[in-house]
């Protein structure tokens, strides 16, 4: 005899309720997912498409700059060789637009000098004071420039220099401070000294002696070098090279009568200027202190 049917307690139909409840929760968690995916995936695609667009945006800004300033430049210089050697306020002009848009690419010192050396040949009552003030104040802008552009990333220090003084001293040389200054970068450091040998007052220029010892990072000797430096001679573009990769440049940043100042700058060789490239001593010795560095 057949067993009679059991009866459903409230259990079995709540079960039977939720299994098509079930299936469309499910699927709205399915549909969820799927949009919330495609969403995600088209952000992401947006976000590559809007970085493709600036990247190539500023491509093309980067070459139309460089082909104006290429134009530029050509046809400053080209004004600049053919004007008149008689006609210097223009060539004063000339000078000032390109140091005013090329001074940390281009070594205008050559231009600086040639037009000072015309300027020194002119009879005296002419222009040739207001046109020699020109040069000089544009040369100071521009040094001035640089320093502030150098001094975040490289230490320097400035003292005054008693022309006098260096005249009384003959063929000795004065030190520029009594003692090396210790100047540090990204907790390297290396001894800096100046010293002084002469000033030529009439072309605004002092004969300096770079001595540069204990930098950190190499074994190297001691550096010592001398040469001119005057208003004309630009930090980022006239600078030496230290051993341990570092550039120093000694400027000329005032000169009022029997008194001048003098500014050393150091910091480190990328912020050079593009033409001054690194050796490959000096790209090897970096990366030995990188791969060196604790992680």
């Amino acid at each position: 005899m057949a067993d009679p049917p059991k009866q459903k307690d409230a259990w079995d139909k709540f079960g039977v309720l939720l299994q098509p409840v079930g299936g469309l929760l499910t699927a709205m968690a399915v549909a969820f997912l799927g949009v919330t995916g495609s969403r995600a995936l088209e952000e992401r695609q947006s976000r590559d498409s809007n970085a493709r667009l600036y990247s190539e945006l500023m491509s093309q800004r980067e070459v139309a700059e460089s082909t104006l300033r290429k134009d530029v430049l050509g046809a400053i210089l080209q004004e600049y060789l053919q004007a008149s050697p008689t006609d210097l306020d223009a060539k004063v002009l000339q000078l000032e637009l390109l140091s005013n848009n090329f001074h940390d690419s281009l070594d205008l010192r050559p231009l600086f000098h040639d037009l000072q050396r015309k300027l020194l040949r002119l009879p005296e009552g002419s222009d040739q004071q207001e046109l020699l003030a020109r040069i000089e104040n544009l040369a100071r802008e521009v040094t001035s420039k640089q320093l502030f552009t150098l001094q975040g990333r490289g230490a320097r220090f400035s003292r005054p220099v008693d022309l006098a003084e260096l005249d009384a001293a003959g063929s000795g040389s004065v030190p520029l401070t009594p003692e090396p200054q210790t100047l540090t970068i990204d907790k390297h450091k290396c001894d800096i000294g100046v010293l002084l040998r002469s000033a030529d007052r009439r072309t605004r220029n002092i004969r300096v002696r770079l001595e540069a010892s204990a930098c950190n990072g190499t074994d190297a000797q001691a550096l010592n070098t001398t040469f001119d430096v005057g208003f004309y001679d630009f930090p980022i573009i006239d600078n030496t090279r230290l051993a341990n990769g570092w550039r120093c440049a000694v400027v000329l940043t005032n000169w009022v009568d029997d008194f001048a100042e003098l500014t050393t700058i150091c910091f480190p060789g990328e912020y050079a200027s593009l033409k001054d490239r690194p050796y490959y001593e000096e790209v090897i010795q970096k990366l030995r202190q990188q791969s060196d560095a604790p992680t």
